[in-house]
């Protein structure tokens, strides 16, 4: 039972609002895909080819990856919110510095250093399992997650207005206004919720090796980033699949691309709904069934020969749904396993599910060729949808077998 005062809104005495959680957790989210619209338009402006620009997008998950592995024992000695303050600075600056880089040398470093923001949506999960336990956990990040799905949902789409209104540098002026709010409300709202800080650093690294040794760990980690590698080889393939398949203008994709948005936003309801009711590990399994369920249909429609942009973008409404139910409860399980390292297990579930993104976005980007239509990344996000299901499956046995021990 957390000992921390009730939240209380623009009060740094007390643990964040959960509006500053959802905050924290939109604008990393919006850092991802408000730019992808503009890939052309910015390969363009640099002199480089489409290719070379769009692995922009792994290398900053990559990176995202590294990022999530440092930070959770760093926030779990010196705290939530000194960092959360420090690394958004860091986002801001480098915000403008990608606006004003003069080649695109400099603009992917500016880019990289974006990934700062990441310990945001890292750390406001370790702040929910600060404050609840485990199935209030997955309840309470259901709703964070279901709060903050709106912007994936329409940051496309205002990216490729922005583009087509004002240039591809309008993106990152928005990334730049929205982390200077969120610094702006984390420095009034955030109180500390790590209540006990044991150990110096190298101590809190040394802790690593139990959440490693974690059979449940790493199943809650794997099904999570193989359900949320679906969606990353959807970021590195969909725009290849509206511009060269679909012939698409940046504008009319950037509406067609938030369509998994729309089902994660449904699925982050039922899981704030109904995560204590029925478990972690059902809820996960649910969402893992539905989004194979709903690749294994369109790869069905695609053999039959019906392709069209509503029903290819229709149909990643099913990914959306999949992670929105299965994500909370993944993270909360993983959060769970050794409550006293929330941080530490957030960072490296972040970094495993961000790190397996990343690797398959540049999958994604490989295997799309002219003339290939949209069946490669079909099939690759059909697969991991289905090692996501192993992944539960594995998960719900090893608690079993800790219930039966227990």
């Amino acid at each position: 039972m957390s000992t921390l005062p009730a939240s209380r809104f623009l009060d740094r005495t007390t643990p964040p609002h959960i509006a500053t959680l959802i905050l924290m957790a939109g604008i990393g989210a919006l850092s991802l895909n408000v730019f992808l619209p503009s890939l052309p338009s910015m390969a363009e402006h640099f002199g480089v080819e489409y290719g070379l620009m769009q692995l922009s997008v792994p290398a900053y998950l990559a990176t995202t990856a590294v990022v999530q592995i440092t930070i959770g024992p760093i926030s779990d000695r010196y705290g939530r919110r000194p960092i959360v303050l420090t690394t958004v600075l860091i986002f801001i600056l480098a915000s403008v510095g990608a606006i004003y880089a003069p080649n695109f040398a400099v603009f992917l470093i500016c880019r990289l250093l974006q990934t700062a923001i990441a310990t945001a949506f890292a750390i406001s999960r370790a702040v929910v399992r600060d404050m609840v336990p485990q199935a209030q956990a997955a309840s309470m990040i259901g709703y964070v997650t279901m709060g903050m799905s709106v912007v994936p949902m329409l940051g496309p789409a205002i990216g490729g207005r922005l583009d087509e209104a004002f240039g591809w540098q309008a993106s990152f002026w928005l990334l730049a206004a929205g982390g200077l709010l969120l610094l702006m409300i984390a420095f009034f709202d955030q109180g500390e919720t790590l209540t006990k800080r044991d150990g110096d650093f190298a101590e809190q690294l040394r802790e690593y090796p139990k959440l490693l040794t974690s059979q449940r760990f790493w199943g809650y980690c794997l099904a999570a980033a193989f359900s949320s590698g679906a969606f990353f080889a959807y970021l590195g393939g969909a725009p290849f699949i509206g511009s060269e398949v679909f012939k698409m203008e940046p504008a009319e994709m950037g509406l067609y691309f938030g369509a998994p948005a729309i089902g994660y936003l449904i699925g982050n309801g039922v899981s704030g709904r109904f995560s204590v009711r029925i478990g972690i590990n059902r809820m996960i399994l649910l969402g893992a069934l539905l989004a194979v369920s709903g690749m294994a249909l369109l790869l069905f429609l695609d053999l039959l020969g019906i392709m069209h942009p509503f029903v290819f973008f229709g149909f990643m409404i099913s990914i959306g749904l999949g992670n929105g139910i299965m994500l909370p409860n993944a993270n909360a399980g993983m959060l769970s396993v050794r409550p006293a390292l929330a941080g530490s297990a957030a960072g490296l579930g972040g970094a495993f599910t961000i790190g397996g993104g990343a690797a398959l976005s540049v999958i994604a980007g490989l295997i799309l060729r002219p003339g290939t239509g949209a069946r490669p990344l079909i099939i690759l996000m059909l697969i991991t949808a289905v090692l996501a299901v192993f992944c539960t499956i594995w998960v719900i046995k090893r608690s079993a077998i800790i219930e039966d021990v227990s």
